[in-house]
């Protein structure tokens, strides 16, 4: 990560570049909402893809599901959603704008006071004691911190009445409890075995100036493993590992990521750990990683009366599995990831190029086909056929070489293949490494072999 780079910089940048762009904006924006465009989607994707590459592909003991985003209410009673879930949010009297007072404490501090273990009491305390403003208006005259449960409620049918009332999931773990009993039986799974899904949650959060860190629409990818309880925290230790090593694996740094131990644990939790990443606005969450007991099982075999009961073939023994869970935020890693490519350098003819670091293989395009000149267009796009038959390919030849090389840089573009003259007559081109901005010739019918090679990712 740059040490220049800001949260406003990176927001242009995604704008101008074709990242991620304001929900609505043709209407005056909505409020924490934004649409990803023909670039960001690309590297989203590639993360997205990367992550059920290693969690899901290459684990024999993980099963994937796409379960759906409306589900029977009762479903949010036995996970406690509608009775307990909710989060400390208090208003400015000034501008009348809601906030999370937990989110206050935290980003006044840097992420360096642990907000999770705190009382409504202490949230207040603190927000007192260090006069934390409105960010909105800059006021500081606020209500008491009062619980709000952050579910989106829509009705099912045609009357708009409390037997036809369901929610918008706040999260996706529970598609894979309920489908617990399904994957064993269809998948012939032994515990023990996970469940895995990316998909679509949606929280009434309110929470301005962090960009993609906190969304009220957000993809989560996780996993639920099921296991006995003697093994659950060996599985456990091992998520936590997993996961600090997939980040760091994508090109998050080592020095930007740490375990923090949760303070204060739920009811039914024997243990809890989030991996934090240190953005511009300070150390937050990334993802995290829960032993959640039996809880959620229990429940749901108590309000549907089916046995969520696992028989042992081997010892005959009938136990409910706890759960250990990993949960990452898609649009909160790909935040974390353009923070972390992001990169200003300066270049030796005194110019500063901006450059997205990205590994190459989540970079929204592998490679750019760039004809010198015009005429040469024909040419650069019987190149562009063949490879985008197996890669994302750019196509750019508007402006001086140098220019839409920079254009590329901007946007994380690892290859860029440049068609020129001497290619009519030897097949061969210059490709060019983003990163070291050095070029080679290769012939046309090496391209394919040479940019895979490059971009694996392990």
């Amino acid at each position: 990560m740059d040490n220049n780079l800001t949260m406003d910089k990176l927001v242009a940048l995604c704008k101008s570049r074709g990242f991620v762009f304001p929900g609505s904006e043709i209407y005056g924006g909505f409020a924490n909402t934004w649409d990803f465009g023909p670039v960001g989607v690309e590297l989203k994707n590639n993360i997205k893809r990367a992550w059920w590459k290693r969690f899901v592909q290459e684990d024999p003991l993980t099963y994937g599901v796409d379960a759906a985003i409306l589900m029977n209410p009762t479903v949010w009673e036995a996970s406690g959603h509608v009775a307990s879930f909710g989060d400390p949010k208090m208003d400015c009297k000034k501008c009348k704008q809601r906030f999370r007072a937990d989110t206050l404490v935290e980003n006044h501090s840097k992420g360096l006071v642990s907000a999770e273990a705190m009382t409504n009491e202490e949230l207040m305390q603190y927000i007192e004691k260090h006069h934390i403003c409105c960010p909105h208006c800059g006021g500081f005259d606020w209500t008491p911190i009062r619980k709000f449960n952050p579910m989106f409620v829509t009705s099912r049918g045609t009357l708009e009445d409390e037997a036809d009332k369901v929610y918008l999931r706040p999260e996706t773990c529970q598609g894979e409890y309920v489908n617990f009993l399904n994957v064993q039986r269809t998948a012939r799974a032994k515990v023990p075995f996970a469940i895995a899904q990316i998909g679509k949650s949606f929280r009434n959060e309110i929470t301005p100036g962090n960009f993609l860190f906190r969304t009220i629409e957000f993809e989560q990818m996780e996993l639920q493993m099921f296991c006995h309880e003697n093994d659950s925290m060996n599985f456990y230790s091992n998520y936590k590992e997993r996961a600090l090593k997939f980040a760091e694996d994508l090109g998050l740094s080592a020095d930007h990521l740490r375990f923090h131990d949760h303070d204060k644990l739920a009811h039914y939790a024997k243990a809890a750990c989030d991996i934090q990443y240190l953005f511009p606005i300070g150390w937050q969450e990334l993802n995290g990683i829960h032993h959640r007991g039996t809880w959620d099982l229990s429940r749901h075999q108590q309000y549907s009366g089916k046995s969520m009961l696992y028989l042992d073939p081997f010892t005959n023994e009938k136990f409910l599995p706890n759960v250990i869970e990993y949960s990452i935020g898609a649009d909160r890693l790909t935040l974390a990831i353009l923070c972390q490519a992001y990169q200003e350098e300066k270049l030796e003819n005194g110019e500063t190029r901006v450059v997205m670091h990205f590994h190459p293989a989540i970079a929204p395009y592998k490679v750019a086909i760039l004809p010198l000149q015009k005429n040469l267009s024909d040419k650069a796009k019987e190149v562009y056929s063949l490879l985008s038959k197996e890669f994302m390919c750019d196509y750019d030849e508007a402006g001086s070489i140098g220019k839409r090389y920079r254009r590329q840089d901007e946007i994380g573009t690892p290859f860029a293949v440049t068609i020129d003259f001497d290619t009519l007559d030897d097949q061969t081109v210059t490709i060019r490494d983003r990163d070291s901005m050095e070029q080679i010739r290769l012939k046309i019918d090496d391209l394919i072999q040479y940019i895979s090679s490059k971009i694996k990712f392990n």
